[in-house]
């Protein structure tokens, strides 16, 4: 299976996930959330920072309970963030 090249909305749709992720982490360690997700503070450092663009769904669902965020209020801060076309 061939992965298709990211477009630059995946891009972007990435780093807006990852904005909306550090703030609602807040004055928490990222060490802390990581920890909390299951995952590595080095993945959390390249989500928050748009690096991985398109992280797998668990790891997203993880995250957004790590900083207590539900999956519906996330998919509203990032689709209220998106520029207009």
């Amino acid at each position: 299976m061939v992965r298709q090249p990211l477009t630059q909305s995946d891009r972007e749709r990435g780093e807006r996930l990852g904005d909306a992720l550090r703030r609602a982490r807040g004055d928490r360690s990222m060490v802390q959330v990581a920890t909390a997700a299951g995952i590595s503070v080095e993945t959390l450092r390249k989500i928050e920072r748009g690096r991985i663009p398109t992280p797998a769904f668990f790891t997203v669902a993880a995250l957004a309970d790590a900083v207590g965020l539900s999956l519906d209020d996330l998919c509203r801060q990032l689709t209220a963030e998106r520029p207009a076309a």
